[in-house]
């Protein structure tokens, strides 16, 4: 549903739609998307710029390339860099401001927490690095070390291995089966002109949904938002007359469909065992992956979820929980349980695999429903006390494929029913369709 549209702001942007207190303006010349959430509760206003790319656009010989931007485009600009002693946090933090970027697999996103005084810098800086970040090999080198000595400590994190693991055994042809964080050899191996290349090909305005939320004023928002952006072209093969943002070189890879269980164990030193359950689940914008939010609750909603009456509670496991971040494209429906000292691998997995099947097989009673869904409403209106926190819900709305997602989220989950639950789980916790991963501790 669309609310009323306001009046003409600036003769620049077209008024798209508002819902739930946002707004969505698109840039008549270069399509840059402008979504705008006031609130004047707090004199502060986050600044956002989300990018359409992530690890599901890099190909073979260039995983990790998001992330390794992510750094570089901190290491400044023509205009904004320390060599000049103007660099991107020495201009935001002496204004009193708070900043940083995040990679995942279907976006980056760059953004500012200031004083509402202060908006402009924010949008002069991150209009500036859309096009003019200085991608060289001297940077190159010193942030290729700090990543891989990322690698390095994710080496001793059993689960963040156990997951590497796991999307590489599930997805045999998506880019989602590689980490975010690159393969190791590629890390290792990438250009500075590789990353140039990569850069030039998705930092656009049409590639662009940038947010601002907080304490404002509308029109001298998207003014401001003219006056940096304004100048800079769509991006190669961007049709100004297109009505919808385009995503350069787009992922047109399809899984194959999955037909039979498949398996993956990570043996390195440990001491606790754990076991991993990953089904193949729909994409973030299907009408099943609310009910798979209401499920995750189901599951792992504390004491009273699923998985620690049948694993916790028994003594089989230590931990168990649950997992489905909403993606772009089909992703996986994740069940997880931590061993408790010697509990064997096979008696977890079938308690974690009959616990899961009861919810299809049987359904979910009233009160585990409400329970859940209360549950789902809480945690996303806790995500959202703050500008920070509203730009940080709307990346990944935008990120799945529509900013929508973050306005009528409560309104959609109210009206999950027990039967959209067993439905979903029905459909998804497939065992011909799953990827089982152990993680075996090895006292060697």
């Amino acid at each position: 549903m669309t609310e009323t549209a306001p009046p003409d702001l600036h003769p620049t942007f077209a008024f798209v739609r508002s819902l739930g207190g946002v707004e969505e303006y698109r840039h008549r010349e270069n399509g840059l998307v402008v979504l705008l959430a006031p609130e004047a509760a707090v004199p502060v206003v986050a600044f956002q710029v989300t990018y359409r790319v992530g690890s599901r656009n890099e190909g073979a010989g260039l995983t990790g390339a998001t992330h390794l931007l992510e750094h570089l485009m901190f290491k400044g600009s023509e205009r904004f860099n320390r060599d000049l002693g103007t660099s991107v946090f020495q201009m935001l933090q002496s204004l009193g401001g708070q900043i940083n970027a995040t990679t995942w697999y279907d976006r980056t996103n760059y953004y500012a927490l200031l004083p509402s005084e202060h908006l402009e810098r924010a949008v002069e800086i991150e209009a500036d690095r859309m096009r003019g970040a200085r991608v060289r090999d001297q940077d190159l080198a010193s942030e290729r070390t700090v990543v891989l000595n990322e690698l390095d400590r994710g080496e001793n994190e059993p689960l963040r291995k156990l997951l590497h693991a796991t999307y590489a055994t599930a997805f045999h042809a998506h880019p989602y089966g590689h980490p975010v964080i690159g393969w190791r050899s590629d890390v290792e191996t990438v250009t500075a002109e590789g990353l140039r290349h990569f850069y030039d090909t998705y930092y656009w305005p049409r590639n662009a949904t940038a947010t601002v939320a907080g304490a404002f004023d509308r029109a001298h928002a998207l003014a401001l938002v003219d006056r940096h952006f304004g100048a800079i072209p769509s991006g190669p093969d961007a049709a100004p007359e297109a009505p919808e943002p385009l995503v350069h070189r787009d992922v047109v890879t399809r899984e194959p469909e999955q037909r039979g269980e498949r398996r993956v164990t990570v043996r390195q030193a440990g001491e606790l065992g754990a076991v991993l359950l990953a089904y193949k689940a729909p994409a973030g914008l299907d009408e099943t992956a609310d009910a798979l939010d209401v499920l995750v609750q189901v599951l792992a909603g504390g004491k009273t979820g699923r998985l620690y009456r049948a694993l916790t509670d028994p003594g089989l496991a230590t931990s168990a929980s649950a997992y489905f971040p909403r993606l772009r494209d089909p992703g996986l429906f994740i069940a997880y349980a931590t061993l408790a000292p010697d509990v064997a691998h096979e008696t977890a997995e079938a308690a974690l695999g009959e616990a899961l099947r009861a919810v299809a097989t049987d359904g979910v009673t009233g009160a585990e429903l409400a329970r859940a869904r209360r549950q789902v409403v809480a945690d996303e209106a806790f995500g959202r006390d703050g500008p920070y926190a509203v730009v940080a819900q709307i990346n990944e709305a935008v990120a799945v494929g529509d900013w929508t997602l973050f306005a009528d989220y409560r309104d959609r989950i109210e009206a999950v029913s027990a039967a959209d639950v067993q439905a979903a789980a029905a459909a998804v916790l497939d065992d011909d369709r799953r990827t089982v991963a152990w993680y075996v501790p090895d006292e060697g």
